[in-house]
């Protein structure tokens, strides 16, 4: 009884079988067959190797939600060269609450020469290479971002010692944590002094004629500090054509959480816009001379996530791929088959000519072949 119950059982899954197998003597093989199928593994083999390089690549994941951290402090990295010795300059910060960062808090002042060396001037010639095409390729910052702390560093190569050239300029360089509002930090004549209505420079004991607001921005980031990254103003320089010159950068910074597979950092990134004057009272030019880089906050956060294709995702696509082109290329080589038969037939059926009628003497006619007579007499 259990060996007839079981003998039904697997006649009711053989009918299951949505897989019938054909006996091998039925299977017909022919040249086009071949052919077709040649072609159609040449196919799967490749699309399967492209398959698998878009699964080991990444991608970078963009998000946007409102930031609603202000309580937290802001952090400037900077590293900026200007063309003046260091006890006639000062540098500081002023936000729009009114409250003043001393540059003792984080900057130091280092005696520099202006002129770059030969190495350093081939390092700043490829970040501006690579600040040029970042501004026509938007998408090579999805490369960078990958490849922070992995790529070389972008700071600005040591100078080879020459004790023949003395100093003549001074490098401000370190980090400032200030308000998350809006504020200006600027480089101008004189040391900074904090005043009842705001703060005031010590510009009186400085000659006129010193005056040299020529720089060149070796660093200048917002948050935490992540190798690899460039960001817009690394490799700039400018050079003051007058003593009464202002520069002016206009930055808009956007608070954005990095998080690949090699690092996770809170940073920031900013979009700038450069302006630059001749101070000149008589034509209506007022202001002081200087570098003044006036920031201000998104109230947008950016989320940026490296993302990797799923295993599954990865074997649905390969399932697809190979199935999708074995249908195709059957059902093509079907149609072409037929289209082929059909051709053949139209020949074949062309090289018999009709056959005509033979009348009989009573007015009937005869369809039927006559009768071939024997030649032999």
């Amino acid at each position: 009884m259990r060996r007839l119950n079981r003998k039904k059982t697997l006649n009711l899954v053989k009918e299951l079988d949505a897989f019938p197998k054909v006996p091998q003597s039925y299977v017909e093989t022919s040249a086009s067959g071949g052919t077709v199928s040649l072609i159609a593994f040449t196919t799967m083999a490749l699309l399967t190797i492209m398959e698998f390089s878009v699964y080991q690549d990444t991608w970078m994941k963009y998000e946007y939600e409102v930031d609603k951290d202000f309580s937290s402090k802001l952090r400037i990295n900077i590293d900026i060269t200007v063309a003046m010795k260091c006890q006639y300059v000062g540098a500081d910060v002023l936000d729009v609450a009114e409250t003043m960062v001393a540059s003792a808090d984080g900057l130091v002042y280092e005696p520099a020469i202006f002129d770059l060396s030969p190495q350093q001037k081939e390092w700043q010639r490829m970040l501006q290479l690579i600040q040029s095409r970042l501004q026509e390729e938007h998408s090579l910052q999805d490369v960078i971002f990958k490849s922070a702390f992995k790529s070389a560093s972008t700071a600005l190569p040591p100078r080879e010692a020459n004790s023949s050239q003395s100093p003549d300029a001074c490098r401000i360089h370190g980090h400032l944590y200030v308000n998350k509002v809006a504020g200006n930090f600027h480089i101008t004549v004189g040391k900074a002094i904090p005043h009842p209505r705001g703060h005031a420079h010590l510009a009186a004991l400085v000659n006129h004629d010193s005056y040299n607001f020529s720089h060149r921005i070796d660093h200048l980031s917002f948050g935490e500090l992540v190798p690899g990254i460039i960001n817009p103003l690394d490799g700039t320089e400018k050079i003051a054509v007058d003593h009464n010159q202002m520069f002016q950068y206009f930055i808009t910074v956007v608070p954005t959480k990095l998080h690949t597979y090699k690092i996770s950092a809170d940073t920031h990134q900013f979009s700038v816009t450069e302006r630059e004057r001749i101070i000149n009272h008589a034509a209506g030019s007022h202001g002081v001379s200087g570098i003044f880089m006036k920031y201000d906050l998104s109230s947008l956060m950016v989320t940026v996530t490296e993302e990797h294709m799923p295993f599954w995702q990865f074997f649905v696509r390969l399932c697809g791929i190979v199935g999708g082109i074995f249908s195709t290329t059957g059902m093509l080589h079907g149609i072409g088959k037929f289209i082929v038969e059909i051709i053949c037939c139209r020949f074949r059926l062309g090289a018999y000519k009709p056959v005509h009628s033979v009348p009989c003497e009573d007015g009937h006619t005869d369809n039927h072949l006559p009768l071939l007579e024997n030649s032999t007499h």
